[in-house]
């Protein structure tokens, strides 16, 4: 299989390195490379220039966007899921390419229900925050494309070098909000649902990615500080909280129906892999 990763970044260089080693013939494309994974084949490339994308592989069998924004900005927001993702596919469609599958990485955060509720993939999308407006702009611009296509709303992404959480229990820097649901994914799982669904013969065009248990920040919190060692982290005070996080329970139904099976199921074997499994 011919595999082009846009973005190469946390989650597309592990993927890059997965699907080499499953057989893949993979490129990928980034602005700039450090070191390209292992098995993947660079192409630096600014999406924003179409003139960049006239020297892409051909004969591809899928495409896998996992840009990111550059950061917390509309504009920035906009670049990245919108105008870069249309950039690509026009370049893709010109170029008379016909991959089997696109795969674009979404967010939960195209959701906005925020007292508790559970969402899966019917439920109303109707953000109120920039963010989640530009990715849904992002899964709408995938779904025009005259190619197959997947969107996949990830929960937040942890694992290897993204251990902020774990550090600030760890400090006791960490405040909690009792009741307040999180979702979360590990990057393993991150990779793993991705090749899984590039494996399958005929994909859904929408999944939730989170892992299968919505946790709590006090829950979670308490267990990295008991498996730490460290006190509890104290309840966060009102002018502590975050200007925007959702508080929402997001379900992975579809996703385990569709045959996936989770490395990390919880929160908990995420965790433990991070702390040398000995909590």
């Amino acid at each position: 299989m011919r595999t082009l990763i846009a973005g190469c970044g946390y989650v597309g260089s592990a993927l890059g390195e997965r699907l080499a080693a499953d057989g893949h013939e993979v490129w990928g494309l980034c602005r700039k490379f450090s070191q390209p994974a292992q098995g993947v084949r660079p192409i630096e490339a600014d999406l924003g220039l179409p003139s960049d994308l006239l020297r892409l592989p051909g004969a591809l069998d899928f495409v896998v966007y996992l840009v990111s924004a550059q950061g917390a900005d509309d504009a920035l927001y906009r670049t990245a899921y919108v105008g870069n993702l249309a950039n690509l596919l026009a370049a893709l469609e010109a170029a008379g390419e016909r991959p089997r599958r696109v795969v674009f990485a979404s967010s939960t955060a195209v959701y906005a229900q925020g007292g508790g509720e559970w969402v899966d993939e019917e439920s109303p999308t109707e953000p109120t925050h920039f963010s989640g407006r530009r990715l849904l702009e992002g899964e709408a611009c995938l779904a025009g494309s005259p190619f197959p296509t997947t969107a996949v709303r990830f929960g937040g992404i942890y694992g290897p070098r993204r251990t902020g959480l774990v550090e600030r229990v760890r400090t006791g820097a960490a405040r909690c909000r009792p009741g307040h649901y999180t979702n979360r994914i590990h990057r393993d799982d991150c990779v793993g649902t991705i090749a899984h669904l590039l494996a399958l013969e005929s994909p859904e065009e929408l999944y939730l990615a989170v892992d299968s248990e919505p946790a709590t920040d006090d829950s979670v919190q308490s267990w990295l500080a008991g498996a730490l060692g460290t006190p509890v982290p104290r309840r966060a005070a009102a002018g502590d909280a975050p200007a925007r996080r959702g508080n929402k329970r997001c379900r992975n139904a579809r996703l385990r129906a569709s045959g996936y099976r989770f490395r990390h199921p919880t929160f908990r074997e995420g965790y433990r892999s991070l702390l040398g499994g000995d909590a």
